[in-house]
């Protein structure tokens, strides 16, 4: 058994143990999660990747690492705009804060699980098509030029969103409380709840996010063991994310155009490759991470009019 299988193995008994511990034992009945606790959750977890990027660094290399480490931020500022749809869903369904964590709980379980599939699909389909790469691009350059134009919609009506017309249409379901349950019997037949709804209107948000995210990985490094161990270690951080940023996400109104124009340069550094033109790995996070930070310091220096 290689290095990079007995790194792969500890990885699992991360994200396992976790998971485990989590619902089983910190978070068994339904509370709010107050900042103090999404804080040291959210140091934890930046901790616990850093030391795997570490690991990275001492067995399998420096280039291996930074790539790790930039694809794991992309993934992470990625995310902000996926959580804050979230809290748009939580809101527009008035759901109490009590059940925010168990729907990010197993909507975390659900993007481990597609990402995965997704991560397999897409490392197969380059190895065996490498011009997908240039797809990818052109999808990550089109992404960039419409979210730096794009507006963030704070008043979407989800009740016309086709996952909810279709469950309310065609499933059994009812908008009876649910008590923090997914699912409830009523009259003899089991019926899927209001939160088992808003979870699937979380997991889908979070496909479509992935769309972007992934082929973003792709772009940093080819390597499906970096692509997913740093996309997974940034998804099992966002739920903390979500609690420590709920209050103050909307402050950072120039992180959309920061996001912007990575994506834009991830899209043309992949497209640049057709003319044989290559970024470093350090070259690339040096850019990536001054274009974010830029952002969040624009953020704070230049607050929001109100």
């Amino acid at each position: 058994m290689d290095v990079q299988q007995n790194l792969f193995i500890l990885f699992w008994v991360i994200v396992i143990g976790f998971l485990v511990a989590d619902l089983g034992y910190f978070n068994r009945r339904a509370h709010a999660i107050g900042p103090k606790s999404a804080l040291i959750q959210s140091i934890f977890w930046v901790a616990i990747s850093f030391c795997f990027a570490f690991l990275i660094l001492l067995f399998l290399g420096s280039e291996k690492a930074t790539s790790f480490i930039s694809a794991y931020v992309v993934e992470k500022m990625l995310s902000v705009d996926n959580l804050f749809v979230i809290m748009l869903i939580f809101s527009f369904f008035k759901l109490d804060e009590k059940y925010h964590h168990r729907v990010l709980f197993w909507g975390i379980l659900g993007a481990v699980f597609f990402r995965a599939i997704f991560i397999v699909l897409g490392a197969f389909i380059i190895s065996q098509f490498h011009w997908v790469m240039y797809i990818f691009g052109a999808i990550l350059l089109y992404t960039g030029i419409k979210l730096f134009k794009d507006k963030k919609e704070e008043h979407i009506d989800f009740e016309k969103n086709l996952v909810f017309r279709f469950v309310k249409k065609y499933l059994p379901f009812t908008i009876n409380h649910h008590n923090g349950k997914f699912f409830v019997r009523e009259q003899g037949k089991l019926h899927l709840t209001m939160l088992f709804m808003i979870l699937l209107l979380v997991e889908a948000t979070d496909i479509i996010f992935a769309v972007d995210s992934i082929p973003a990985a792709f772009s940093i490094t080819q390597d499906p063991f970096i692509v997913f161990t740093s996309n997974i270690f940034a998804v099992m951080g966002l739920r903390s994310l979500f609690f420590l940023l709920q209050n103050v996400l909307h402050k950072f109104h120039h992180l959309q155009k920061g996001l912007s124009f990575v994506l834009i340069f991830i899209g043309a550094k992949m497209l640049l490759t057709f003319f044989d033109i290559h970024f470093s790995p350090l070259i690339s996070f040096s850019i990536i991470m001054s274009v974010l930070g830029l952002s969040l310091l624009l953020s704070v220096i230049f607050p929001k009019k109100i």
